[in-house]
């Protein structure tokens, strides 16, 4: 088996619907923008290239002899790779695959389709593609959970088989048409006429581009429609390229490079390799962007162009090992800001986005602390930047007072007060207020506080913050449900709500799990075991919380999880002592990574059909609003490296490494990790060499 994958090692299985069933279709990017394949066999969605935007709208949508494809209710299937995705049906005596990719530097999508006659006559076909335009070019940055559109006026494009949409309002033009000669266009149908013979096959393309004005969009469509077949071939080399890059040091696509795995265990090797990629997809580099290159949180549906501090936390390892110089950028950026006055930036103008997520403090606490360690760059903590709210100060000060934010939080208690649902997890409405997780992870933030200060010789704050941190473990501790493996949540009134939520066993575990009494650690286990882990994913909620019944939003509620949970979940369970439960885990784990990148949340085999074995993406509509991918995917890739493989780097530049692969491969081996300017070898043993 290859050590650096190809496209060919991300290839989904095949998922298979007939009618808008519970199927979140895949989606696409060049690096530019997105987009999302519809359910039909030719239609494309939610194509948003910034600074130019359709919100969702659905076009390229195909009928045969003037009859809409889908009312024919013939199973489509799907099947998705880095570069493409391939769909195919059969309608009578015609079957048609279609193959759509985003190809690099062009701002649109093209979709080749091909036509072949099963029977053993002479078939004449009418094969129409209707087209929708909504394209739009905000004046402010995209600060809504879908990116905007406006009404187009729409008319044939000049001596092409296309149709052009212009904005009423703003300066954006689409142009979408197809590649073949012939052809006529019918208000806003594209229709083209063919004969094939029996066993022969009729090959059309579609092509649907952006751009500010008639010009550039023509010029565009025209550089796309010359070579359609030549485009999805370019994507398959141009990923294929990219992800060779990611793995090697020193490479032209990237600021850093990732640890190449070697191991006999395919499900290790599976799910690092998703983590990798999972976080590569997100990668933007928009001219439009006015901090450079990013890296999205969600795709192809909703909030594009911005990032969330919570999810890029998630992924802190692999950002600072592949991409340091962007993360860098991006922390600097958030110290810039407030925040606890938004959840993320959004790109096109740099501005804030969303409400507070309390998690902030903690999330850039882990941010700062990943990017110094695995980069080398005490130096960082002595840089000064300003706060939105105050002086210059050094990005230790910044991060001393993220770790002592909580004491601003309390009220009548010793714990903070998390505020409600929309700061925490939005769909469990019970878990409010003083919660575990958050607590328990304010105690890390005031070690790595106190490492720093260690670090900048200020013995004696590193032993006030330490001892803070001490005297709050012990509160924290109060929330626990005594012989129950959870956690309560404090209410403002002092009652104590149980709730059975991941958050705590992650975060807990995570952060100070090693701290807790050995029985407290066995009923943890017992309890994610016994209600939450699945055969081949986990509930984020228990089904026996009382709160249980309140959504369905899987990302957080009973009927499954957000992408990263599994991952920390994983990691917790190392901290507190049972890498074995993990080893046991891991090759259902590996079943779900047959879809493509993780999605924001998938669900549970109770909750749907799995895929293959693997837990099924959640859908995009209401009442379960879940995109098709998440950013976060990199917990995989530190569930590997620094749980499976322990290597823990270390703030003043140290390395070391306690793996916990009994049971999954003790030939293991990771080559190439990176640690400031060397390069180490850690095999399964704990060897850093």
């Amino acid at each position: 088996m290859p050590a650096i994958p190809t496209v060919d090692d991300f290839e989904s299985d095949v998922v298979t619907q007939r009618f808008d069933d519970m199927v979140n279709p895949p989606g696409l990017t060049n690096f530019l923008g997105s987009a999302q394949v519809d359910h039909d066999i030719t239609g494309i969605r939610s194509v948003n290239i910034a600074p130019y935007s359709h919100g969702d709208t659905i076009t390229g949508v195909l009928s045969l002899d003037g009859r809409l494809f889908r009312s024919f209710g013939v199973p489509v299937s799907m099947r998705w790779r880095p570069d493409r995705v391939t769909r195919w049906t059969q309608v009578g005596e015609l079957a048609i695959t279609t193959t759509t990719v985003m190809p690099r530097e062009i701002a649109g999508v093209v979709v080749n389709i091909e036509v072949t006659n099963t029977s053993e006559h002479a078939r004449q076909v009418c094969l129409g593609l209707s087209v929708a335009s909504t394209v739009t070019r905000a004046a402010d940055g995209w600060r809504e959970p879908s990116p905007p559109a406006e009404a187009n006026d729409l008319q044939a494009g000049p001596g092409r088989a296309a149709v052009i949409g212009r904005a009423r309002t703003s300066a954006a033009v689409t142009v979408q048409g197809v590649d073949v000669g012939g052809a006529r266009v019918r208000d806003r149908v594209i229709e083209v006429d063919a004969r094939i013979d029996p066993g022969q096959t009729y090959r059309f393309g579609f092509v649907h581009v952006t751009d500010g004005n008639d010009d550039g969009a023509l010029a565009a469509f025209d550089t796309a429609a010359a070579d359609v077949p030549g485009l999805v071939e370019a994507a398959h080399t141009a990923w294929n390229r990219t992800l060779r890059a990611a793995f090697t040091p020193g490479n032209d696509e990237f600021s850093g490079h990732l640890p190449v795995l070697e191991t006999s265990n395919a499900a290790l090797r599976r799910l690092y390799w998703w983590g990798a990629m999972g976080t590569i997809w997100f990668r933007r580099d928009n001219p439009a962007s006015v901090l450079g290159r990013v890296y999205d949180t969600l795709m192809p549906r909703y909030w594009q162009t911005t990032t969330f501090i919570w999810d890029f936390s998630l992924s802190s390892m692999v950002h600072a090992l592949l991409d340091p110089v962007p993360m860098r950028r991006q922390i600097e950026h958030w110290i810039a800001l407030d925040i606890h006055r938004h959840f993320g930036t959004e790109w096109l103008t740099g501005g804030p986005a969303g409400y507070w997520y309390s998690v902030n403090d903690y999330a850039m606490t882990r941010l700062v602390r990943d990017y110094v360690r695995w980069n080398g760059t005490a130096g960082f903590l002595d840089v000064e930047l300003a706060a939105s709210d105050g002086p210059r100060r050094t990005v230790a000060e910044h991060l001393r007072e993220w770790a002592t934010a909580w004491e601003g939080f309390r009220r009548e208690h010793a714990l903070a007060d998390y505020g409600d649902i929309d700061n925490l997890l939005e769909c469990v409405s019970s878990y409010v207020h003083e919660v575990a997780s958050l607590n328990a992870a304010n105690v890390w933030c005031m070690r790595v506080a106190a490492d720093v200060a260690e670090l900048r010789d200020d013995a004696e704050a590193a032993k006030d913050l330490r001892a803070r941190a001490d005297a709050l473990l012990t509160e924290v501790q109060q929330l626990y449900v005594e012989g129950r493996g959870f956690w309560h949540a404090r209410q403002p009134d002092g009652r104590m709500v149980p709730v059975r939520h991941c958050y705590d066993f992650t975060t807990v575990g995570m952060t100070v799990g090693r701290d807790l009494p050995q029985q407290r650690r066995a009923e943890m286990v017992d309890f994610f075991v016994r209600e939450l882990r699945t055969p081949s994913w986990m509930r984020a909620l228990s089904a026996y919380d009382d709160d249980a019944s309140y959504s369905v939003r899987p990302d957080h509620q009973w009927n499954g999880a957000y992408p990263a949970w599994p991952a920390e979940a994983g990691r917790a369970l190392i901290e507190l002592g049972r890498a074995d439960v993990v080893a046991d885990w891991l090759p259902g784990l590996a079943r779900t990574a047959n879809q493509g990148p993780p999605g924001q949340a998938h669900f549970v085999e109770e909750a749907a059909e799995p895929v293959n074995g693997g837990a099924r993406k959640s859908p995009p509509q209401f009442p379960y609003l879940i995109d098709w991918a998440c950013s976060s995917a990199g917990s995989w890739a530190a569930l590997v490296v620094e749980g499976l493989f322990g290597v823990s780097a270390e703030l003043d530049g140290s390395v070391s490494a306690a793996p916990q692969l009994a049971g999954i491969d003790p030939e293991a081996r990771l080559r190439n990790v990176r640690v400031g300017d060397r390069l180490v070898d850690v095999d399964a043993a704990g060897v850093v060499s």
